[in-house]
């Protein structure tokens, strides 16, 4: 049980290392690139804003103005709102999250006023150029047979003569009162879209009005043209109507304010973050210093108290200690016997096998050294004629004399198939390389340091590993492979592999000295795998077999063997939730069953 004492050690621990936690999060940096992406943004929706309040503008004082930018604007800035929306969660900006809606709401707002101001300002600018741009019909010309009628002598015609010239001259008038409504329809329309006051209003209405009495006494062309006059002037009465009204929802729009509002709001809490965590690193460090100080201190008196501990434990467990240490020499003298005895017999086969594939390095080599002198004289004279070659001096005898010396030495070397000699060579030593780092590789799995390490591994390869490493045991016995296709499993590699190579030794000891014969098979089954090691040797008597897995048991003679071996691997495959068992009679030979699950328990109870 904890004591209270302890208990408040624990509390103040985890209190202090949860305050410095505390004090290093609020002292992380600040990412400002993100900060001045989103900045960027908030600049370019304020630029946007202000090239609507321009573009507004210049649509009240041009008659033709560009309206592309304004649809381009109106993509960008929402373009910009988009961007500035998938940015607000990395910066964590109170400012940003608070506006942000607010901010979309009025920019999309003013957008969409923006784009109805301009088909406003274009009905009425396209009313306009109908009112102001119409063609002046031409004037009347008398009749010739009017005035020649009135020049006759009869009466009567001179009277109808008379009649249609008066006629004439009344229509001539209407369509000269016509022509000028017109023009005063004109003026009106221009006024009112200049000035756009409710005298100027009036004007027009009442000019459209007279435009469109007058064309009634004349002509079906006059009166559509009226009528067309008519339908431009009211155009421009409603468009102008609205584009005030819209004129003045875009006045009193909160979309620029609320940029301004925001950039001054989210710098001001930038430059408040920076202070807080500037802030917070004095704070840190002044509690890092007084962290240390107490840390120290403890440490004097952990010291101390060690040191008193150390010696009362010392004076009273000193008889324990010897007796502890004399065991745990004892124990180490004999597991290390046992593995002394593993690596005498895996040394004398390895170094046997590797000196074979060394033979065929070494020769390749010695001859290599010997032919080399040869190859490193042409090439000499061959760097000395070209030298000969380049020089523009050279006398022709000289340079004569130094080819015959290259091409005899070329020819000696074509002729003795000195290069054939050493790519052959070259093929021995390669061969004799790739022998040695077979016998390696086959080593490595018997000699990681990382025993209880678990990792996918599949048996057969295991079982080929030490096939190839105890090779020297098997040169006069049988060995007869009988591998199904299984799965690979989860263990450590090296923990097994001692344990298939502490079979493989014993039943290779257990054969005659020759015609013995080993099987090696391995299966799949429903949880696991299976691997037999079966030997056709002297067996295992009945009362012995039951002892064979005890630990210091052995039936070597003394000096052959510790009786380590078995309990080891017994013990490695059960930490590995498997389990083995022998089967063997006398005078016909011994089997051990190995089955290991297909995956392994934790690697803490895999030690080495």
């Amino acid at each position: 049980m904890i004591s209270p004492r302890h208990l408040f050690f624990i509390l103040l621990t985890f209190g202090l290392i949860a305050a410095l936690a505390y004090l290093y999060q609020k002292t992380e940096a600040v990412d400002l690139s993100k900060r001045n992406d989103v900045i960027g943004l908030l600049r370019e929706l304020q630029e946007i804003d202000g090239r609507w309040d321009l573009d507004v503008l210049n649509m009240r004082n041009e008659i033709t103005p560009g309206q592309t930018s304004v649809s381009n604007r109106t993509t960008a800035a929402q373009n910009a709102l988009r961007m500035l929306a998938n940015a607000a969660p990395l910066v964590n900006s109170p400012a940003l999250n608070a506006n942000l809606e607010q901010i979309t709401k009025a920019v999309n707002e003013k957008a969409e006023l923006i784009e109805q101001y301009t088909d406003a300002s274009t009905q009425s600018r396209n009313a306009l150029r109908n009112l102001m741009f119409v063609e002046e019909e031409p004037m009347p010309m008398e009749d010739d047979a009017i005035e020649s009628a009135i020049k006759s002598r009869n009466k009567k015609a001179r009277q109808e003569a008379k009649q249609k010239a008066l006629q004439a001259e009344i229509k001539l008038k209407q369509q000269l009162e016509f022509i000028v409504s017109i023009k005063l329809l004109a003026e009106a329309a221009t006024g009112y879209y200049w000035m756009g006051e409710e005298a100027q209003r009036i004007s027009l209405e009442i000019a459209s009005g007279r435009v469109l009495d007058l064309s009634a006494n004349i002509d079906e062309l006059a009166r559509e043209r009226a009528a067309a006059l008519y339908d431009a002037a009211m155009t421009l009465l409603a468009s102008k109507n609205a584009e005030r009204d819209l004129s003045e929802k875009l006045a009193s729009s909160t979309a620029g304010t609320r940029l301004d509002g925001l950039v001054l709001s989210f710098n001001r809490e930038l430059e408040t973050t920076l202070g807080e965590k500037e802030r917070y690193r004095v704070y840190m460090i002044f509690y890092a210093a007084a962290l240390l100080i107490g840390i120290g201190y403890l440490g004097i008196r952990i010291v101390a108290a060690n040191e008193m501990l150390e010696h009362r434990v010392a004076e009273r467990t000193s008889e324990l200690s010897d007796a502890l240490r004399h065991l745990k020499e004892s124990e180490a003298q004999l597991i290390q016997s046992e593995k002394m005895s593993s690596l005498g017999q895996m040394v004398a086969g390895v170094a046997h096998e590797i000196n074979t594939p060394l033979a065929y390095v070494n020769n390749s080599l010695n001859a290599v050294n010997d032919r080399l002198p040869e190859i490193t004289d042409a090439i000499n004279n061959s760097e000395q004629l070209l030298v000969l070659l380049n020089d523009p001096n050279v006398q022709p005898e000289e340079l004569n004399r130094q080819f015959s010396v290259v091409a005899t030495q070329l020819g000696e070397i074509k002729q003795h198939e000195l290069l054939g000699e050493l790519t052959g060579l070259v093929k021995d030593g390669i061969y004799g390389t790739g022998q040695v780092a077979e016998i390696v590789s086959n080593l490595k799995d018997f000699s990681r340091l990382d025993r209880s390490k678990t990792s996918s591994f599949n048996l057969n390869d295991g079982l080929e590993s030490t096939l190839g490493l105890a090779r020297h045991l098997l040169k006069s016995i049988q060995v007869n492979k009988q591998f199904g296709e299984i799965p690979e499993i989860s263990c450590a590699p090296s923990q097994i592999n001692q344990v298939f190579l502490n079979l493989v030794t014993n039943a290779a000891q257990a054969l005659p000295p020759q015609g013995g014969e080993i099987t090696l098979v391995s299966r799949s089954e429903k949880d696991g795998v299976t691997v037999e090691v079966i030997d056709n040797g002297s067996g295992i008597p009945p009362d012995v077999l039951p002892k064979i897995f005890d630990p210091f048991y052995t039936t070597k003679e003394i000096g052959k063997g510790t009786g380590l071996g078995l309990s080891i691997s017994y013990q490695i495959i059960k930490d590995h939730g498997g389990n083995i068992r022998a089967e063997s009679e006398s005078g016909k030979g011994t089997k051990f069953t190995i089955w290991l699950p297909r995956v392994a328990p934790s690697e803490t109870s895999l030690a080495a």
